[in-house]
């Protein structure tokens, strides 16, 4: 089996043996980091053995996973990762396969692109604390869009008959994988116009029609912005907003995702550790893990809306693409909490 880049499964595999070998700790994704490959490619070298390749509806796969009851669902990118414990109680699909689109409510909250959507497989691991189970999702260059974990309490029954049912008939089924094309933006746009537009949003799901209308890169968007709708601050307050609103026990929201997936949290939280580079959150349900060091730049963004001005901090790497963004919890019809705005406002 072959890749776009003309990695052999054996090779990758022995490769990815005697690296183990010196880090025994080392996850799936560093290691592909490491060898030069994506954690998809990594992924295939271990199918026959623990891994099983999907084939199917990604979107009726995903709403069939609602009987596995409770379960981890992950969604990362290179500088966050959110994790939430919980079942995916209400799945609503909009629009014709390919193009589908998915909005997760519930304990699991995600908006699902599965245009993006390319390789699934079934992963099962033996670990010091059990067999551990689960459906892992990848685009076409091998990154990873969701990962759902199976829990203690998770109905094992039907995770193998999902296996089953979705099973590749081909096993050995040679995988491409390859990059994305680099989307090319305006270098420079009428903001004069693009101002009055900003300031006449009814609604922050507009922003991206916005930015769509104009072609123009979000990171420049903020950037070319006049004060009053967005600036810069610290490229660290995300741990003053978390703290913050740990401290004052505040609903908060954090989205955070890929090409394919989007995962949201909404409520309070609690435990706040640094680890390193690395800010998290620890809840029983919720995870948030940010690697402060891909953090290039924040922004203090500003959006009107219907219920008034809504406010965010928006994270960039140094590629310029979106980290996460943290908001005020906040609901259809009701404005933003004060304190919420009051807390923004400190940042600097």
């Amino acid at each position: 089996m072959e890749t776009a880049l003309n990695h052999s499964t054996q090779e990758l595999s022995m490769a990815w043996e005697e690296l183990k070998k010196t880090q025994p700790q080392l996850r799936i994704r560093d290691a592909a980091r490491q060898l030069g490959v994506s954690e998809a490619e990594l992924l295939v070298t271990t199918i026959g053995e623990k891994t099983i390749l999907l084939d199917g509806n990604w979107a009726e796969l995903l709403v069939a996973c609602k009987s596995l009851g409770k379960v981890m669902a992950l969604t990362r990118n290179e500088g966050c990762v959110l994790e939430h414990k919980g079942t995916f109680q209400k799945i609503e699909l909009q629009g014709e396969a390919p193009y589908q689109v998915a909005t997760v409510i519930g304990p699991i909250e995600q908006r699902v692109f599965f245009s993006a959507w390319k390789y699934g497989f079934a992963v099962i691991n033996d670990t010091p604390r059990g067999t551990m189970r689960s459906f892992q999702f990848f685009d076409k260059s091998g990154e990873a869009i969701m990962k759902i974990y199976l829990q203690e309490k998770s109905n094992v029954e039907v995770f193998e008959s999902l296996v089953s049912q979705y099973r590749h008939s081909n096993q050995s089924e040679p995988l491409t994988f390859v990059p994305f094309d680099k989307p090319q933006y305006a270098k420079e746009i009428e903001m004069d116009a693009f101002t009055k537009d900003w300031e006449n949003i009814k609604d922050t799901h507009e922003f991206f029609g916005l930015l769509r209308k104009y072609n123009v890169h979000r990171l420049d968007a903020v950037k070319w912005i006049d004060d009053k709708w967005a600036r810069q601050v610290d490229r660290l307050s995300a741990r003053k907003i978390v703290e913050t609103a740990s401290a004052q026990q505040m609903p908060i929201m954090i989205f955070a995702g890929n090409k394919g997936n989007i995962q949201i949290h909404q409520g309070k939280v609690r435990t706040i550790r640094q680890m390193g580079n690395w800010f998290n959150v620890m809840d029983p349900d919720f995870n948030m893990h940010l690697n402060e060091e891909v953090i290039a730049s924040a922004y203090v963004v500003h959006k009107n809306t219907e219920d008034g001005l809504v406010s965010s901090l928006e994270l960039f790497d140094h590629e310029g693409e979106m980290i996460a963004q943290f908001f005020g919890l906040r609901k259809p019809g009701l404005p933003q909490l004060p304190a919420w705005k009051e807390l923004i406002d400190t940042l600097s």
